[in-house]
């Protein structure tokens, strides 16, 4: 290399490299460190001392990890909600009240339809627990199981066996209640009772047996009770018959709207019969709603109050009850949106009888966010489960809704064919008789949550809520008793046939409370330009950074780094393929280096006095010596011995 093209190259190389032009990564870290306006990375490099640079550089990444943290919560926290409670006072829209009776039908209705049942309930009541006469526990358990049964052999208890149940020592023994024989039990034992109670391993309990068509895979239903066990069995082949009777015929068999209501107010005003929609519940017969969404408008209340609520007297007919059915008396009730379908089983509110119940209402109305901030739903599309209701989308409606999809898909029937369309079948014994085995399986499911129900639906993101408050009196009192029912049966009319009798009817007063509307809402606590805002807050306080500096940090550590890297490799890429180019050459005889005699070493600069005194002695040479000097020059006299002196003076002669 020429001295003066060394000479660039050292300037060169001193001055600052920039950018993606430095040729490693340690040196653009070098610049980056030396020109950002991160005060931490330029003190990495201008300290001196091993001790401080250490310093720096774990105060620097402390800083770092302490901006990725507090930024990762921020973006944890983004989809965070803020609740606000507001409470508005203004005139508020009455909601839509549903009443049904809590017996179905009428019991004179439907008594032919299931005389056999009730006969075959009747004895085996007699035959478990000798309730029809009073004998001795020894004198009972003497008789035999099968001497009650007198003329032809009972079919319910063919279809679905009552068996007394019995956790032996030895195994699961089972008295089968129609055959009266001992049996051990391979099937399935499950006890309906709840997990906290604990039933003695001695004690007898009641139970039946569900088999599919093969009866391979049998399950026993045992319960705690045994009212429990009487009515779930004859509720099963209740709803059998009844599935065959069609939808005109239960109607008639049930209460008409001008039975059920004796008296009408709302608001001070008097209604009537006509102010109620008929709805008919498949558990609960005919039920009527009032201010339903059929009505013309929606009817509002403009003051607080039992005086300004829905006050309505109901005919129970306690008389009309099956008793093997229920066994209570009343009426139930519930409250709910226009567009909302009534599960009365589920949250109703019973009505006692020769009571007056007052049923105070506070209104709350709830919006919640939707995706991404909660799981819940706008209207229900995006569920994947139908709405077979004709209603509004609800979390009660899925859950209803999915069971008896699941019912249709697994038991081929359902078990309320009201909603459903008509191709699918109500369950009944004579079409489907698995029905009852699968069904049982799948309510067993549906309890444990292994349909998958509960994991699908999700809740409505805006709802309507009313929070009752119930209280109770006695109604009629016995000194209006006198005067008060002899007039409400005149005002019955022909609908009575009998005096009534206080426990026959129910008084129902639903009012609001107050006007006070409290509406709960969500709105999103954070937003793209407080979350920038934070982000700032965060760099300046660490690392005194800034915006500018974080573009400088993506541009030096991802766009400058790869471009480094991408060079060298494209480097060796084209010296690789430069060798693989270029013919292979014949081998030379090995060229004898500068290495091998340093006096032979070639630079390229001048030597200079001081380098070539440093230069060893030539091997195998005679470094010629300095000759001494010779002094025979230095003798002047003889040539300057002719002379003058300045006063002599030249002979002429």
């Amino acid at each position: 290399m020429a001295p003066g093209e060394k000479i660039k190259a050292k300037i060169k190389k001193n001055l600052p490299v920039r950018g993606p032009q430095a040729p490693t990564i340690k040196e653009l870290m070098r610049w980056y460190c030396l020109n950002t306006n991160t005060h931490g990375c330029r003190r990495i490099v201008v300290s001196r001392g091993r001790l401080r640079r250490l310093l720096w550089i774990l105060f620097t990444l402390t800083a770092v990890a302490l901006i990725l943290w507090q930024c990762a919560l921020l973006v944890l926290s983004f989809y965070t909600v803020s609740v606000s409670i507001k409470v508005h006072f203004q005139k508020l829209d009455f909601p839509a009240v549903t009443i049904c009776n809590i017996n179905p039908y009428k019991y004179s209705a439907v008594k032919d339809l299931l005389s056999d049942l009730d006969q075959e309930t009747r004895t085996a009541l007699k035959t478990l627990y000798g309730l029809s006469e009073v004998k001795s526990r020894k004198r009972r358990e003497a008789e035999s199981w099968s001497s009650a049964w007198e003329g032809p052999r009972p079919k319910f208890l063919n279809l679905i066996p009552l068996m007394t149940f019995k956790q032996g020592e030895k195994g699961k023994e089972a008295r089968d209640f129609l055959t009266g024989r001992k049996r051990k039990v391979s099937g399935s034992i499950i006890h309906q009772a709840a997990d906290v109670i604990h039933v003695h391993e001695s004690k007898q309990v009641v139970g039946f047996q569900l088999c599919p068509n093969d009866t391979s895979s049998c399950a026993v239903y045992t319960f705690s009770s045994g009212i429990n066990a009487i009515q779930e069995w004859y509720k099963l082949h209740y709803m059998n018959i009844m599935a065959q009777v069609p939808l005109e015929k239960k109607i008639n068999m049930s209460y008409s709207a001008e039975e059920l209501l004796v008296t009408c107010f709302f608001d001070g005003v008097s209604c009537n019969a006509r102010n109620f929609t008929l709805f008919h519940h498949p558990m609960y017969g005919n039920c009527y709603t009032f201010n339903n969404k059929e009505n013309e408008t929606v009817l509002s209340t403009s003051m607080g109050g039992s005086e300004y609520g829905l006050q309505v007297i109901l005919h129970i007919n306690e008389e009309e009850y099956n008793p093997f059915l229920v066994s209570s008396s009343g009426a139930k009730v519930i409250v709910h949106r226009q567009d909302e379908y009534p599960f009365i089983e589920d949250v109703g509110t019973e009505i006692e009888t020769a009571m007056a119940t007052s049923i105070g209402m506070h209104l709350t109305e709830s919006f919640k966010l939707s995706e991404p901030y909660s799981q819940c739903t706008e209207d229900g599309s995006d569920v994947p489960v139908k709405n077979i209701y004709k209603a509004a989308y609800s979390l009660q409606i899925c859950l209803h809704s999915c069971f008896q999809l699941k019912m249709v898909e697994k038991c081929g029937c359902a078990q309320y064919s009201q909603p459903l369309p008509p191709a699918a079948n109500y369950c009944n014994y004579q079409q489907h008789p698995n029905w009852m085995y699968c069904y049982y399986q799948l309510h067993q499911a549906f309890v444990r949550e292994e349909l998958g129900c509960q994991s699908v639906c999700q809740e409505a993101c805006s709802f309507k809520e009313w929070t009752l408050t119930t209280s109770l009196a006695q109604w009629p009192s016995e000194v209006s008793e006198k005067w008060l029912l002899p007039i409400l049966t005149w005002d019955q009319g022909q609908e009575v046939n009998k005096k009534l009798n206080k426990t026959d009817l129910a008084k129902l007063l639903i009012f609001y409370k107050d006007l006070n509307q409290r509406s709960i809402m969500e709105s999103p606590e954070n937003s793209i330009e407080i979350l920038l805002s934070n982000f700032g807050g965060q760099l300046g306080l660490w690392l005194s950074c800034s915006v500018v500096c974080v573009i400088e940090i993506i541009e030096v550590f991802f766009i400058d780094s790869l471009s480094i890297i991408a060079r060298r490799q494209w480097q060796k890429v084209r010296e690789w393929w430069a060798r693989r180019q270029t013919p292979p050459c014949p081998e030379a005889p090995p060229i004898p280096q500068g290495r091998d005699n340093p006096a032979l070493n070639v630079d390229d600069d001048l030597p200079t006095f001081t380098s070539a005194l440093s230069l060893p002695a030539a091997l195998g040479a005679q470094v010629p010596g300095t000759p001494p000097p010779r002094y025979n020059t230095l003798r002047l006299e003889r040539a300057f011995s002719d002379q003058l002196t300045d006063t002599q003076e030249l002979d002429e002669s």
